[in-house]
């Protein structure tokens, strides 16, 4: 629960938000990390010392539910000519490390970042007659928070978060987000390490799928260059009823599909529903490992393979470079080099990393035919896997969500991978990985429509549904079904 005042009001843990200047007695007993932000705050709108802000009852390090101690809410001016309309700000308080005593987040330096090293804002256009700014994106910021928590996973700009919902439990179109720099908040140092500002960008479900299949940062570029919807410093109105495409319709042809053309996709991995089944022989009882994923109790992840599968997802938004499949070694650590707290742990990562595996789950296995099963919302993304990544030499990877699984598609350019041209599909213990042969990238892309209806059934492919019943024996024995969820 919270509730909403001026941050000036007094409350049992949070005392008026003083500005840079405050009086040193009085800013020794102010949270230091909180009082950095603020003085950020304070540079950008001095004519609004104590804003309205919307404050967590009970804290989250108290039991609370709410990960944000506060969410600031301004008033922006904008600026008319530039296209930049009146809005609201609203400002984070709590991904980063507000008190540095270990009741939140653990200190590891002033050098590095500062708790997960970001705060969210977002910027809503003010309506006409608007007094006070609406509550909700301090709830939709709340969300966002209470996932990041829960995962410890952090974002970054160009990142997208499929909500499925209007973003204010509307009728709106606007039902999705990216996530890019704040175009006026400026990275702080703080005592406790530095915290950068992230800015959520409403977007319609259409603009969503086009950062997908292309990224985040080129959609977000052609929603500055549209006024309506967001212009340069992406402000969300949520009463846009028409995508960018819609209003600009070569948009779609000049920009993403050529984008996507010449640059592939970002997107180098996704957690889905998703399962797969070893087809080569039929599964000799429950425990079978052939049947990882399918059964009630799904097989886990060795910690080597969750190393491996996480720095897959890190390595394929490194587009410049070659891509590379790291070697499963030994010899290495669990966890993974990075700016990061060591406490912090990837999407990937196992809970039972440590545990004892079986030898039979650690040896590589080549397998003569596979099944495959994806949920709608997964399998839709199997033709960005193609057009994206596959056929400009890169990865894709498929990280279930309902257990320690992870199907991994690799084209001939990609070093490391235990699938090869001679056995196309590969396990080892739950991580199957399936080569892009027989065709591999160059020959893909001349096959790759009549291929995706026979590979892919039961898929959206250009505007298309394919039907499951135009499904056909292939190639490796391969085939598609989607998963009831």
């Amino acid at each position: 629960m919270a509730e909403l005042r001026p941050s000036g009001a007094p409350g049992p843990t949070a005392p008026p938000a003083p500005g840079p200047a405050a009086p040193p007695a009085f800013a020794s007993l102010f949270p230091p990390g909180l009082h950095a932000i603020y003085g950020e705050c304070r540079r950008l709108y001095p004519d609004q010392p104590n804003p309205l802000q919307v404050t967590a009852i009970v804290k989250y390090w108290l039991g609370g539910p709410d990960p944000l101690d506060y969410v600031s809410m301004y008033r922006n001016v904008g600026s008319p000519s530039a296209n930049i309309p009146e809005h609201w700000h609203y400002i984070s308080f709590g991904l980063s490390d507000l008190y540095g005593d270990s009741r939140v987040h653990e200190f590891t330096g002033t050098d590095g970042p500062s708790g997960f090293g970001f705060e969210l804002t977002f910027r809503l256009k003010r309506e006409t007659g608007e007094s006070a700014p609406p509550t909700w994106p301090a709830e939709l910021m709340q969300g966002l928070a209470r996932y990041v928590f829960q995962s410890e996973n952090t974002f970054c700009s160009g990142d997208h978060v499929s909500w499925h919902s209007p973003l204010d439990n509307s009728e709106s179109r606007i039902q999705h987000m990216l996530l890019t720099e704040d175009p006026q908040m400026q990275p702080v140092q703080t005592p406790f390490g530095v915290v950068t500002f992230l800015q959520i960008v409403g977007v319609c479900t259409e603009e969503l799928h086009s950062a997908q299949q292309w990224n985040g940062q080129g959609i977000l570029e052609l929603l500055r260059t549209v006024p309506v919807a967001g212009g340069p410093w992406l402000i969300t109105d949520m009463r846009r009823g028409e995508t960018i495409f819609e209003i600009d319709p070569h948009l779609q042809q000049e920009r993403v599909d050529k984008g996507i053309e010449t640059d592939g996709s970002n997107l180098s991995g996704v957690s889905a529903k998703c399962a797969w089944d070893d087809l080569s022989r039929p599964p000799e009882d429950d425990e079978d490992s052939r049947s990882i994923c399918i059964g009630t109790q799904p097989r886990r992840l060795s910690g080597k393979d969750t190393e491996q599968i996480r720095e897959t997802l890190r390595r394929g938004l490194e587009i410049n470079s070659k891509p590379v499949l790291p070697p499963i070694n030994p010899q290495r650590q669990n966890g993974l080099t990075h700016d990061r707290a060591p406490s912090r742990k990837d999407s990937l990562d196992s809970d039972s990393s440590t545990a004892v595996i079986p030898h039979e789950l650690i040896r590589t296995r080549q397998l003569e035919s596979v099944h495959l099963k994806f949920n709608q919302e997964s399998g839709a993304l199997i033709p960005l896997c193609l057009r994206g990544r596959l056929l400009h030499g890169r990865h894709f990877t498929y990280k279930s969500i309902t257990g320690d699984m992870a199907i991994t598609f690799v084209s001939t350019g990609v070093e490391g991978a235990f699938a090869t041209e001679e056995h196309p599909y590969a396990a080892h213990g739950p991580w199957l990985q399936s080569q892009a042969a027989p065709w591999g990238p160059s020959k893909l892309q001349e096959r790759q429509a009549p291929e995706l209806h026979r590979l892919f059934p039961q898929l959206h492919h250009k505007g298309k549904f394919v039907t499951r019943e135009s499904s056909q024996e292939l190639p490796h024995h391969s085939c598609l079904s989607p998963v009831s969820c």
